[in-house]
């Protein structure tokens, strides 16, 4: 998932975000009792789900928590800056999946795997994609697709001979 590389520390952020201690993914939550803690201590209660689709069509449900009292926290300003109390959104599907991705990419075989990745062609499609801006294909029809990303991974080659 995309942000396995940072939550591993393997990726460093050149700026550091403001607040990053109060991130919902750095609250505790109670899997037994449903139920988030601030980092005042205080209990944020289960108030609603929110369904709706992604582009794809995917169909999501996630689960809303609320704060009863943030007015008088002394750490309001820096946990959040919105009016009311602060609001957290969780979608349990997606964090199932991506703790059963971790345990997967954090074995064995996935170590070996993250690490025969680096070396074969990522950084080729990273780099093709990042410093060239390649993002989307210009031209309809398989063939013609196959042309203009092997004229990428020509000049691709050539910038890396002539280097």
């Amino acid at each position: 998932y995309n942000t396995f590389d940072k939550e591993q520390g393997i990726l460093k952020s050149k700026r550091k975000k403001k607040n990053e201690d109060f991130n919902r993914d750095k609250l505790y939550y109670n899997q037994e009792q449903d139920h988030y803690i601030c980092p005042m201590g205080q209990t944020m209660k289960k108030i609603g789900e929110r369904k709706r689709k992604t582009k794809s069509g995917y169909a999501q449900t996630s689960s809303i928590y609320s704060a009863q009292n943030c007015q008088d926290c002394q750490l309001r300003g820096a946990c959040f800056k919105a009016k009311g109390n602060r609001i957290v959104e969780r979608n349990h599907k997606l964090e199932a999946y991506k703790e059963k991705a971790r345990r997967n990419l954090l074995s064995e075989i996935g170590e070996l795997k993250r690490k025969q990745r680096t070396a074969d062609v990522e950084p080729v499609f990273a780099h093709i994609k990042s410093n060239r801006n390649f993002k989307r294909f210009t031209h309809k029809g398989i063939e013609k697709a196959e042309l203009e990303f092997g004229l990428h991974a020509l000049a691709h080659n050539i910038r890396k001979k002539c280097a």
